[in-house]
């Protein structure tokens, strides 16, 4: 009994810890309730702050910048663009358009920010995939904790205005007149001019330049790994996507317009019904602003109507299409991850639409996808090793293989159209195609072997033909409406490569985009021209022409182009033995080097692109090469580490070595001449500035007696003139080329996010703000002005682009 009582009374206190327990619990549950109440009304109250802040700056903004009124006929998405001016009678809206100053550069996601905070990422991965505008205000005070850009910052959001920058853990040696910086924890010491030791104040703030850039033409045009991105449009212009930008090109008048809101490559884009209303889908690229998304946008006023699937998509959009049965209410979408989702969105509900529903497609990757333009909720999709019908009813999507019967399984199907009727139309990688009926999943005609190769690209005309484009043959075959060959056939020139998509003109027009990124136009049986051409592999070689609107580019895909920036074609193409690195033109024009990648160098007429000589110094690549502003010597930059110095006789055509230049201890990758032909100063892989007397080929150690030298150039990313141009946070790679303005007052760097950065030169003060650009969407690899300083060219790494900017006031 004695025990009993006491497992009794133990019971009891169980019991009433037990309770205890609970209430405590419930207590804690509460108090975790209320906290949590009171973070969401700090983010609301956060929200409303900023919500005010950026109304009174909106305010403050058209107060003292008044600009002519656009009124959207739907809502719209503040984006970036530009328009070309158009004329009056060719105006569709018949509404000004403006040309958004690099102030009002901001992207429906979120506001990009040109580099990324140092208080936020310590560094952005490095942008060396391809798919694999932004003005300033003046720096704000370090005092001034509450302004819209920090709140942004401390919520998780980017803020719009200028790019700061400033090299990480920099300081003033005032007893040596110098400024040192660190790159990777390597100290860098850069010494001033003697006639600014007493004045200069290291914490003065650096001003933005008054000049701004507008992009103006886009060489550039990606067909090397995207399908059915070339359409017509009814303002005349054709529309097609390279890099980051959306250009829309209007070959009889030359003009283009410039969609810019994608922030990474672009590799998809679909047309609505209205002809209009145009989708396009990007990759994913880094950081918060980087998330694969569809962004549908006007052609006429270039406005961001919708962002649609902004975090839904994995890797990529590689293939979008309007709906067409319905009126265009309907997009699909799918995303290039392993898993290779299709998804289908009513776009037009809300800024970011709705998703009805998504499904896997395939487990091979997808290179097609459309919409069947008379049976509602009919979607085909095609690939590799497949073809499905999928039928979208109660929200779910359900599909139908198709059957080959008889029929060789192609690898491949490799592109897809639809017929008059209805009927479903495919070309493959055996080069056969076959029609599907309408409502089937089965052949119901067949041409096998049209093509010597896989079949890339089907175009229903206008009248119900077919054109056929082949990829190892070249060839565009002409069919009439029941699937027989008429006889006109063309055969694509081998330079600009096979055929990757096919888009029908005006006319009997075809326009033709290649697998090398060329644009051709021309009528099936009849010869075909290029109007547009761009390289097709890495793209580092640049050189303006010393008096000419002229410029040169050379690539690793071994083609040299020289452009007449003035009408935007090439004068001539050249193809090289080996890959290209470098170029530079002799002070009178007549010749350009070019650096190669085997070591070679050679000089070419510039006028006639015929071989004037060609030398060999080492085995490896040439990163840079630099004639003196006499024209008597050059200098050629290896990845050996050594600097070849040559003498140059007879206008530029004979060439002497006259020493080689050797101490730096990796790669060089810039290097100037002194203004008195005397001095060449150099930049190394390991961040090394070192200064060389031309005439004893022979270093010169005492860097601090050459402060005073007067530079011809300012291409080395390393010198006290420069080194404000350096981010904070920097691995030393972040900038991969510079250069000065003929004026002196400019200078811009190419840098590995993508932009293209502007700044007042000098620009020796830390965290100097600049303007920045986006539009690359790889590393930008070197940049270089016109003669007459009018216009700026920026090269894009893996994107192979180049874009032509103006500079204005």
């Amino acid at each position: 009994l004695q025990a009993a009582g006491k497992m009794e009374g133990f019971d009891d206190s169980l019991s009433q810890d037990s309770i205890d327990l609970t209430d405590r619990v419930a207590t804690l549950e509460q108090r975790v309730q209320m906290q949590e109440d009171e973070i969401q009304l700090l983010k609301s109250a956060l929200a409303d702050v900023l919500r005010r802040l950026g109304q009174y700056e909106e305010k403050d903004r058209k107060t003292n910048k008044p600009r002519p009124p656009v009124l959207p006929s739907r809502p719209t998405i503040s984006n970036g663009g530009t328009n070309t001016p158009k004329k009056a009678d060719h105006s569709i809206s018949g509404r000004q358009q403006t040309p958004p100053t690099p102030t009002s550069y901001t992207h429906g996601i979120s506001q990009r920010s040109p580099m990324p905070s140092p208080k936020t990422q310590h560094r952005e991965i490095k942008r060396w995939s391809s798919g694999d505008m932004s003005s300033g205000i003046q720096p704000r005070s370090r005092s001034s904790s509450l302004d819209r850009t920090s709140i942004l910052r401390q919520s998780g959001r980017r803020g719009s205005g200028s790019q700061s920058h400033g090299p990480r853990e920099a300081s003033h040696v005032q007893e040596e007149g110098a400024v040192r910086m660190f790159l990777r924890g390597r100290p860098i010491t850069m010494y001033m001019p003697t006639d600014m030791m007493e004045s200069y104040n290291f914490k003065e703030k650096g001003t933005l330049p008054g000049e701004k850039l507008k992009l103006d033409w886009v060489y550039g045009y990606r067909g090397r790994d995207c399908r059915s991105n070339l359409y017509l449009l009814p303002t005349g212009e054709i529309v097609y996507f390279v890099a980051a930008v959306v250009v829309l090109y209007n070959v009889d008048e030359q003009l283009q317009r410039h969609y810019l809101g994608h922030n990474d490559d672009v590799k998809c884009l679909a047309v609505h019904p209205d002809k209009i209303t145009i989708a396009t889908g990007q990759v994913t690229g880094h950081g918060r602003e980087g998330e694969a998304h569809v962004r549908v946008w006007d052609s006429v006023t270039l406005h961001t109507l919708h962002v649609i699937g902004a975090g839904d998509f994995e890797r990529g959009v590689c293939c979008v299409a309007f709906s067409k049965s319905d009126g265009g209410a309907q997009l699909l979408a799918v995303d290039e991850a392993n898993e290779h989702i299709l998804s289908v969105w009513e776009w037009q509900k809300g800024e970011k639409g709705h998703k009805i529903t998504e499904t896997k497609a395939a487990n091979e990757p997808v290179l097609a996808a459309e919409f069947h333009p008379t049976e509602k909720n009919l979607i085909v999709t095609c690939g590799k090793s497949h073809i499905c019908f999928w039928t979208l009813e109660d929200s779910k999507l359900s599909k139908k293989q198709g059957v080959f019967e008889k029929h060789d399984k192609p690898k491949y199907v490799l592109c897809l159209a639809f017929a008059e009727n209805g009927d479903a139309i495919t070309g493959d990688s055996n080069g056969n195609i076959f029609v599907w009926g309408k409502g089937t999943n089965r052949i119901s005609c067949s041409m096998v072997g049209p093509h010597d190769g896989g079949i890339f690209s089907l175009c229903v005309m206008k009248d119900g033909t077919l054109v056929s484009g082949g990829g190892k043959d070249r060839k565009l075959i002409a069919w009439d409406r029941n699937y027989q060959q008429t006889g006109a056939e063309s055969e694509i020139a081998e330079v600009t490569g096979p055929v990757r998509t096919i888009t029908q003109g005006k006319g009997d027009d075809v326009f033709v985009g290649t697998t090398r990124n060329a644009i051709l136009r021309g009528r099936v049986g009849e010869p075909f021209e290029p109007i547009v051409e761009a390289h097709t592999d890495e793209l580092w070689g640049l050189a303006a022409h010393p008096n000419q609107c002229l410029f040169l580019t050379c690539a690793y895909d071994r083609r040299v182009f020289l452009w007449n920036a003035d009408t935007h074609t090439p004068v001539w193409s050249k193809i090289l033995e080996d890959p290209a690195q470098s170029a530079e033109f002799h002070p009178n024009g007549s010749v350009v080097a070019i650096g190669l990648q085997s070591g070679r160098w050679l000089v070419l007429d510039t006028s006639s692109k015929d071989l004037v000589t060609v030398h060999t110094d080492g085995n490896e690549q040439h990163d840079c090469v630099r004639y003196s502003p006499d024209g008597n010597f050059l200098a050629v930059g290896s990845h050996d580490n050594i600097i070849y110095l040559y003498s140059v006789t007879e206008e530029g055509r004979k060439y002497s070595r006259v020493g080689k230049l050797t101490g730096h201890s990796s790669f060089v990758t810039h290097l100037d001449w002194s203004s008195d032909n005397q001095y060449i100063r150099s930049n190394s892989g390991d961040y090394e500035i070192l200064y060389w007397s031309a005439a004893m080929c022979r270093q010169v150690p005492a860097a601090a007696s050459l402060r005073d030298v007067e530079w011809a150039t300012a291409t080395c990313t390393l010198n006290f003139q420069v080194f404000g141009m350096w981010p904070e946070g920097s691995d030393g790679t972040d900038i991969n080329g510079s250069t000065r303005s003929k004026s002196g007052k400019l200078l811009v760097n190419a840098d590995d996010f993508g932009k293209v950065n502007l700044f007042t030169y000098p620009c020796c003060q830390p965290r100097s703000p600049c303007h920045s650009y986006p539009g690359h969407s790889s590393h930008v690899t070197t940049v270089d002005f016109l003669h007459d300083d009018s216009t700026l060219l920026s090269t894009g790494g893996k994107d192979n682009s180049i874009f032509q900017w103006k500079v204005v006031a």
